[in-house]
């Protein structure tokens, strides 16, 4: 089976939210579009995994960092990012190296609840899950030493001046919003703090594309910076 073919059976074989569905589906074709292009670009080999374990991660980090102690969590809890993580393979195939951590939420409906009369509910609950999901992504990619995750938001919650945006800048750690951050900055890289791309329109599925192959490229290269570009498998079909 093609590889764009085997992406979008794995996309849309799962279930989606009925409230986000559209953006969602949205995200998925933006997905295939990125893969096919860090394909021709690239040539490299892609998987594309719909969740992790947390149990992976754990035991991950315990191989990497082994005077720090961690948690165990229970052997079935895993993330399941919207987009899921697609990822470069070693020469060998035996491991797998993220480039592109995808997240979209929807959140607001004050602006229709308004012109219906009806009372503003409360903000926040897609940002605080947001922020649960990107805590863990982060310490996944510590050994890595980047953090490929892009997250698309839009909703009334997310106009300009709106508190929430102060929320997701948080779980930026600060950052600046709607720019691609992929490898950490400041003294000794701090700051991990991936890519957040709000406002209060949908994103289109070319911008979201083109954000993802952006995203996509600067993890490569870093890998390969890292580790030589002879250390990760060829797609045999690419052009």
């Amino acid at each position: 089976m093609a590889q764009k073919e085997r992406l979008r059976l794995n996309r849309y074989g799962t279930v989606i939210n009925a409230t986000s569905s559209k953006q969602e589906i949205q995200l998925g074709d933006a997905l295939v579009d990125a893969t096919e292009r860090l394909t021709e670009k690239f040539g490299l080999a892609l998987q594309h995994d719909k969740r992790v374990m947390l149990s992976k991660i754990v035991a991950d980090l315990r191989a990497s960092f082994p005077a720090i102690k961690f948690g165990d969590p229970l052997s079935n809890t895993f993330m399941s990012p919207d987009g899921g993580i697609l990822s470069i393979l070693s020469a060998d195939g035996r491991r797998t190296f993220p480039i592109l951590i995808t997240e979209v939420k929807n959140q607001g409906t004050n602006d229709l609840r308004a012109s219906e009369g009806l009372k503003k509910q409360a903000m926040g609950n897609a940002i605080e899950r947001l922020g649960k999901n990107v805590i863990g992504f982060r310490a996944m990619m510590l050994e890595d030493g980047i953090i490929p995750f892009v997250c698309f938001g839009y909703g009334w919650d997310f106009h300009e001046g709106s508190s929430i945006l102060d929320r997701v800048k948080t779980i930026a750690m600060f950052g600046e919003l709607n720019r691609i951050n992929v490898v950490p900055e400041g003294e000794e890289g701090l700051f991990n703090r991936g890519s957040f791309f709000f406002r209060l329109e949908p994103w289109t599925r070319k911008e979201m594309a083109d954000v993802m192959v952006d995203v996509g490229s600067r993890a490569i290269h870093y890998y390969f910076a890292k580790h030589g570009d002879d250390a990760f498998k060829m797609n045999p079909v690419a052009p």
